[in-house]
């Protein structure tokens, strides 16, 4: 009786891991496919929050080519959130091929959209988000751009400029040792959009134009000494010493913050300029040294 108890145990174990392997295997067949129905089917919803929430997490799926589709796709729902959810995805897939998508997204008509497009096309490397972030900053307008003008009013309200990103996209987290302080002088000047700036500033450091080298050093005479710190943390990223004698002068600002970030700026690109000296030497030794020699034969 006891065997014939054990024996059967031993069936059933044996059935039940059956019926699990097969689901197992059955899973691994159709749980993909399952899962791609689920999304495309919530991104032709009629209902926006029901798209936004299928667009959203296509941004973990990376190297998935019907990803990348599906989010080019969503740039051009009707609803802002999920357009600027669609450009958002596509930056944390590093989709490079999708550029010309997102360039397009950057004359979205919605300002969240615009930074969303832009900050992917800086996470594939793609300089043509600085345009964006330039026209941001400084309110200018072209008419090749289909922004209207929404500018600094957008920039002005914090739950905007906290739906946009900027501390999570742009990266922007101003003085780690003083962090209560800068928030203050932030809060208080909310008016002029001061936290959007100072994330728009720091996502310009590595912009080459000449012209945002000419806004950085004007911004380290800003009367906010947040915006100054600001831009001369940008201006220390940018690593060009030509600006070395642009921002001597804020070694003597009233902020100490502003004189130590002045100090560090000053030393970073002193050492710039001395490592592009020593190339420089090391090339002409080495082409000298190559050059046929001029003397006496015996």
């Amino acid at each position: 009786m006891r065997s014939r108890a054990i024996k059967t145990r031993s069936i059933v174990l044996v059935a039940y891991l059956s019926v699990m392997i097969s689901s197992s295997m059955l899973f691994a067949e159709a749980g993909p496919a399952k899962a791609w129905t689920l999304l495309e089917t919530g991104l032709s919803q009629k209902s926006a929050v029901q798209r936004l929430v299928s667009v959203r997490v296509l941004g973990l799926i990376p190297d998935d080519t019907h990803a990348v589709e599906l989010a080019e796709k969503a740039l051009k729902d009707p609803s802002g959130p999920v357009r600027a959810a669609a450009a958002t995805a596509l930056g944390q897939m590093h989709a490079s091929g999708a550029d010309a998508a997102l360039r397009q997204a950057l004359k979205d008509r919605d300002l969240t959209v615009v930074m969303a497009a832009a900050h992917a096309l800086r996470l594939i490397n793609d300089p043509a988000c600085y345009e964006a972030y330039y026209q941001i900053l400084t309110g200018e307008r072209r008419n090749d751009s289909g922004m209207i003008a929404q500018e600094m009013k957008v920039l002005h309200d914090p739950k905007q400029v906290a739906e946009m990103g900027f501390n999570e996209g742009i990266g922007y987290v101003p003085f780690a040792s003083i962090p209560w302080e800068a928030l203050q002088t932030i809060m208080k000047d909310k008016k002029n959009g001061a936290a959007a700036k100072a994330a728009l500033m720091s996502a310009l450091a590595t912009d080459p134009a000449a012209r945002t080298k000419k806004m950085l050093l004007a911004a380290s005479q800003d009367r906010n000494w947040v915006l100054r710190v600001a831009a001369l943390e940008a201006i220390a990223k940018r690593g060009d010493p030509s600006l070395l004698s642009g921002i001597a002068p804020t070694l003597q600002d009233s902020r100490r913050e502003v004189r130590c970030t002045a100090a560090a700026a000053m030393i970073h690109l002193n050492d710039v300029a001395r490592g592009h000296a020593n190339t420089k030497a090391a090339l002409n030794g080495a082409t000298s040294s190559r050059a046929p020699r001029l003397g006496v034969s015996n």
